[in-house]
């Protein structure tokens, strides 16, 4: 998946489903920072699927700006609670554990498409 920006905002709104505005709305209030070029913004990949998961917890879960922020900080923290669950044994009960934990609750706030 590609971090540095190629999609202007024009095709960013297209790939996401979402109108320009919101785009902007959602960079203004810290739910992403798309690469800019002087006054152009450039969307890469990761920005892509960040909208597309914005969208299903606002559409499909319901969540207001604040839910959002709360359940992607959720998020970053049980990615970072999984790199944990890799250092330990395979085999281990623990880590199988961590693991459906972990993705349970990943499973409730990620979009099917996400990923």
């Amino acid at each position: 998946m590609r971090r540095e920006g190629v999609y202007v905002m024009r095709v960013a709104s297209r790939l996401s489903g979402m109108h320009p505005q919101t785009l902007r709305k959602y960079e203004r209030v810290g739910l992403l920072a798309p690469t800019r070029i002087g006054a152009l913004r450039m969307y890469s990949d990761e920005d892509i699927a960040l909208l597309k998961m914005i969208k299903y917890l606002i559409g499909n879960l319901g969540l207001n700006v604040a839910g959002v922020e709360l359940a992607m900080r959720m998020r970053s923290g049980l990615r970072s609670l999984r790199r944990q669950a890799d250092s330990l044994p395979e085999d281990s009960p623990e880590r199988r554990n961590m693991e459906r934990t972990i993705e349970q609750m990943l499973r409730l706030i990620e979009a099917p498409e996400a990923g």
